[in-house]
């Protein structure tokens, strides 16, 4: 669901534990994510199916909005992440994010404000996604042995979160209203600030620029100005799009590519460090280096398992039989079965991983993800498989889907609980949040590919789901050969 380090502390992680061990924070930042999670899941559960069934598009357009909106998501943290370490700090941009994405999916509950609602949600997520993991990674020294038990429970909070948000605030919307739905989204996004804001005295000074410790009434007024600011913002980007939207459309993928690379390489070389901080050594610029080099192949694995909310998501609606007894099973209902599997897999896995850590074959972060890309390819032969006999019968049973979202689950547990703690080790602290807005760059890439994909197949001869196979175990088998080069550049600190 979303990037994290690799697992080495040991889990189960109970209430006791952390309280000893872990910062006082850490539940409050576990359960402003879990909120924010809902808030995002709930949202993603209803888009597509909602597009379809409800605002009469059809399955190629459906699937390019859903691209854009979720491309989008992940590509505006890296100015969300700019913007707090050269100007707001990680906590003030954290609650500008949370109550620009409240306006936002309370927008999606009246269907005349459908971009509106897109375009703040993909704004405030900017401003929350980076510095959230941030500031969890500010409250950890340099190579402590706590920071991965951290972010575990962490993710674990994110999970919970994206198991929850199908359940509610699909049925909701499949079952009561859309709109219902979308608004149940916007609570659980309120919930999430509403913790943030009660738990600030546990964080002490993290996340401030300057030595503050808490946020006064100015700090308060500039939050809200900007939150409602994002209003007239976003309404002026829909506007500009409308004549710049048909020239971007035109150019292909490694282009716009291209040219948000040129944007980071803007914000990264203006970004100089304040007096008194000294440039970056070779070291770090290596660290940075092996960044780069694994948020490249990280877009091939969401690249696929993104496809959940998309073509996995109009398979269900479509193309299964989701008939048991005399109840039919919501079509977001199997977009839970991914989060559950993380929360009841992901301590196993955790075991797992500790006892590798402390054998004589600990595997580094880069085959630990290579292994997550190649289980991601076995759960497109599956989705291979029931695509073929759905062709042939028109529909399949729910089981397909079951075992395709558990291969994805175990592959996403591999891979996806190594990404962000990592980030946060590697790169220096001076431009932690930007470097976190690197990594959901590559996010911002397999998320666009992944709505695409299907649209850019047309004519070729591959089949959507065959090419995903080859392109997520080729991936991972291309990450194990450079393993030695990585684990070079990362210097021991992953």
């Amino acid at each position: 669901m979303t990037t994290s380090s690799t697992v080495n502390a040991a889990i189960p992680i109970n209430a006791a534990h952390i309280k000893e061990r872990q910062p006082a924070a850490l539940p409050m930042l576990f359960l402003t994510e879990m909120w924010e999670r809902f808030s995002y899941y709930g949202m993603r559960a209803l888009l597509v199916i909602y597009l379809v069934n409800a605002q009469g598009y059809d399955r190629a357009n459906a699937l390019a909005l859903y691209a854009t909106y979720t491309g989008l998501v992940y590509l505006s943290p890296l100015m969300g992440g700019y913007l707090a370490d050269r100007y707001l700090g990680k906590r003030k941009a954290i609650l500008v994010g949370g109550f620009t994405m409240a306006l936002g999916h309370f927008a999606m509950a009246f269907p005349a404000f459908l971009h509106l609602a897109l375009g703040l949600l993909i704004i405030g997520n900017g401003f929350f996604k980076p510095n959230i993991g941030s500031l969890l990674g500010s409250l950890y020294r340099e190579n402590d042995p706590r920071r991965d038990g951290g972010f575990t429970f962490f993710y674990m909070g994110v999970n919970t979160g994206a198991f929850l948000a199908p359940l509610i605030a699909g049925t909701l919307g499949e079952k009561v209203g859309w709109h219902y739905g979308f608004a149940a989204a916007g609570v659980g996004m309120c919930c999430g600030l509403l913790q943030f804001v009660l738990g600030q005295k546990k964080l002490g000074n993290a996340g401030f620029i300057g030595d503050k410790t808490s946020l006064d009434k100015t700090d308060w007024l500039h939050i809200l100005l900007i939150s409602g600011g994002m209003i007239p913002l976003v309404l002026a980007v829909l506007s500009l799009w409308s004549m710049i939207g048909p020239v971007w459309s035109g150019f292909i993928f490694p282009v716009k590519m291209a040219i948000v690379l040129a944007i980071f390489a803007v914000l990264w070389f203006s970004n100089k460090p304040k007096e008194n901080v000294e440039k970056l050594t070779t070291e770090e610029w290596h660290r940075i280096i092996a960044i780069f080099i694994m948020g490249f192949f990280v877009i091939f694995f969401w690249m696929g398992f993104e496809q959940a909310g998309g073509t996995l998501s109009l398979f269900a609606d479509k193309q299964t039989d989701r008939h048991v007894g005399g109840w039919e099973i919501p079509t977001s209902y199997f977009q839970a079965i991914n989060p559950l599997g993380i929360v009841l897999l992901g301590p196993i896995m955790a075991f797992i991983w500790t006892r590798n850590a402390q054998s004589r074959f600990s595997l580094p972060t880069p085959v630990k993800m290579a292994i997550g890309m190649i289980i991601l390819g076995l759960g497109f032969v599956v989705m291979a498989m029931a695509q073929g006999k759905a062709d042939v019968s028109g529909t399949v049973g729910p089981q397909w889907l079951f075992f395709v979202y558990l291969l994805h689950t175990i592959g996403e547990l591999c891979l996806s609980p190594v990404g962000l703690s990592m980030v946060t080790k590697l790169a220096p602290a001076r431009v932690g949040a930007l470097m976190l807005g690197v990594w959901y760059l590559a996010n911002a890439a397999a998320n666009t590919l992944a709505g695409f994909l299907e649209e850019i197949l047309k004519g070729s001869s591959f089949p959507l789901f065959g090419f995903l196979v080859v392109s997520s175990i080729g991936a991972g088998i291309v990450l194990l050969m450079i393993t030695p080069l990585l684990k070079k550049l990362m210097h021991g600190k992953a």
